[in-house]
């Protein structure tokens, strides 16, 4: 109801100014005598060619003004020329149709000039109301709702564009989980690989080894002995060379979160940012729930960089010390006055107090976003 009422509060003011007006002159000049019927009847049929118009397209208001300028006449020829002020309401009518330049709007006021049989100084004051009323609304208020659609268009195409962004990022995070799982994938197959290439024969002659041992162990104990040993050798010599390939082979975690890191910062620089990742110390040490966390926080950080910061570089830093861990995501966005604990940073801090770190952001040349994790 209020929003209908803002739409056409323009449409209400114009038919009570005209209603006032009609009443004013009815009363000034005691016209309700002996012609009440015909004037209360052209009045009306005025009346309904000013509100009927608004029913219509532009072009369509035409035949209504004149119905409406064709009335003017009667009413004019048949009651007198007291009447003349509805004839400057009908011009800004027409004015605020056509919508002309600024100064067309105070040409009626020159009409006042002209004796009607109305107060001079009453017509005047009347006539420059309704130039001031037109002049707002088709000037200025028009300009604050012209701006206004261009705001809300704009604010549109912004979260329009934010969401096809959000969803790019989240598509590439997805396509860069699922290379790490393919490049662990690849891993376990070399792995599989080389313990097949490695042990495989070795297994195998200790088999067939077994095998002429159960058969000669009878008939020379001695030699069976010696062959026994040599299979226990060299089944010990197997699984030292099995532990030797998972020590080399085995995939460590903090290799594959630093490779997803690393796509990340890759994904950045496809999009037009500079993003990095920088390491100091010995990233072996970090625990595994901690590469989880720096992960998690690390992927919501640039995500929102990426959509809110408007930032160009993004730096990604993961210092190891002897008994703490810092990690500092920064972008040279905009920066921020507040910040407003949403899912994204609220995950953050649940994160990080889960392991009894220390989070905390900063906006100074850009954003910061700092994580101290006890070893």
């Amino acid at each position: 109801m209020e929003e209908r009422l803002r739409d056409h509060y323009f449409l209400a003011v114009r038919m009570g100014l005209l209603l006032a007006i009609e009443i004013y002159i009815l009363l000034s000049k005691s016209v309700f005598t002996g012609a009440s019927v015909r004037v209360l009847l052209l009045l009306a049929f005025f009346t309904g060619a000013m509100a009927g118009k608004e029913l219509v397209e532009k072009w369509k208001k035409i035949p209504f003004f004149v119905v409406a300028v064709c009335l003017l006449f009667m009413i004019c020829f048949m009651l007198g020329t007291e009447f003349l002020l509805l004839g400057i309401f009908l011009c800004y009518e027409i004015l605020s149709w056509v919508k002309p330049g600024i100064i067309w709007y105070f040409v009626p006021v020159f009409f006042t000039c002209f004796p009607d049989g109305i107060n001079v100084y009453a017509e005047l004051m009347i006539t420059l109301l309704m130039s001031v009323i037109y002049v707002q609304n088709d000037f200025i208020a028009e300009s604050y709702r012209k701006r206004t659609r261009e705001d809300d268009i704009t604010e549109q195409r912004l979260k329009q564009n934010m969401y096809q962004r959000e969803h790019e990022m989240q598509e590439e995070v997805r396509k860069g989980m699922l290379m790490a799982e393919n490049q662990l994938l690849e891993e376990r197959a070399n792995l599989s690989q080389t313990l097949h290439d490695k042990l495989g024969h070795n297994i195998n002659g200790s088999v067939y080894q077994l095998e002429a041992i159960k058969v000669m162990m009878e008939k020379d104990p001695e030699t069976s002995k010696k062959m026994i040993q040599a299979v226990i050798d060299q089944l010990r010599t197997g699984m030292d060379e099995i532990r030797a390939i998972l020590r080399k082979e085995r995939p460590k975690k903090y290799k594959l979160a630093l490779l997803q890191l690393e796509k990340l910062c890759e994904e950045c620089c496809q999009k037009g940012v500079e993003a990095k990742l920088v390491t100091e110390g010995e990233l072996s040490e970090i625990p595994e729930k901690y590469l989880e966390i720096i992960l998690d926080n690390a992927y919501e950080a640039v995500s929102n960089s990426m959509k809110y910061a408007k930032c160009t570089k993004i730096e990604i830093r993961i210092h190891v010390m002897n008994q703490m861990i810092r990690c500092s995501i920064w972008d040279n966005g905009i920066g921020c006055n507040e910040i407003i604990d949403g899912m994204g940073i609220s995950g953050m801090r649940r994160r990080i107090r889960e392991v009894n770190g220390i989070l905390d952001f900063k906006s100074e040349m850009g954003f910061a976003i700092n994580m101290l994790l006890p070893l």
